[in-house]
Order: structure tokens, then sequence, then C-alpha cells
């Protein structure tokens, strides 16, 4: 699917730090908030605390949305979500580790223990047009 991508694209998956999350509530309504995430594989890759809403909402229903920020230019991918508990690909560690110097491998205390999001992108929007 990456292959498809424009090599503009590419480098916005690479170089912006924020996008956002959309995932669905139990009663269906939206839930949507910042994360940081990476791209490889033709998979976005989000790390969340076990215990956060979003990774509580991908349980009941694993369909989410992911945009990035820029107007100009819309990126949105969709797909389905499956949780990795402690499966972390050492690519997926070390492209968290390069873009934020973060070891994603290390727990929250607060939080508790760490997840994967892992969505493979089922399909992209960009600039208004589905493919």
């Amino acid at each position: 699917m990456s292959s498809r991508l424009d090599q503009s694209v590419l480098e916005r998956l690479d170089r912006e730090p924020l996008a956002w999350l959309c995932t669905l509530r139990r009663d269906g309504s939206p839930h949507q908030t910042p994360v940081w995430f990476v791209f490889h594989d033709s998979t976005l890759w989000i790390c969340s605390a076990e215990k956060n809403r979003k990774v509580r909402n991908v349980l009941l229903d694993p369909r989410v949305s992911v945009a990035l920020e820029g107007g100009s230019a819309p990126v949105v991918a969709e797909g389905r979500v499956t949780l990795r508990p402690c499966d972390f690909s050492p690519e997926v560690i070390d492209r968290f580790r390069t873009k934020y110097d973060w070891d994603i491998t290390l727990p929250n205390e607060q939080e508790g223990p760490r997840v994967l999001l892992e969505i493979p992108v089922a399909r992209w929007l960009l600039a208004g047009v589905a493919q």
C-alpha cells in the first residue's frame, strides 16, 4: 500500500510529530486524541498505556482513522487495530526511539504497561481522494 503513496506523503509520515487518532466509544460517538506515531511497512503504529481510553475503545470496536494535522494537503488513513501488548518489533521500537527519543518498552509508572496499536492501512484519503 505505501508504494502507491507519493514521496511527499511518506516524508510527512516520517517527519510530522502528531496525528489525530479517532476511535469509537461504546455509544458509537467519536473520541479524538493527538498521538505520537510511526509508519513502518504500510502500517501505522501508536504506543499507549493499556488503560487509556483509546485502548479501551479499540477493544470494543477496532475501526479507527488517523489524520495528519496539516489541512492544506489532507492525509487520513483508515484501518482496524490489532493490539500488541508485549511483542514489540525491534524495527518499531527503533523508529519511536529515532523519531521521539522515546523507549516505548519502558512502562509509565502512572499509566501502567504499554501496548502498541497496530493499524495496517486499509484506505488512504489524500486531498479528498480515496485510494
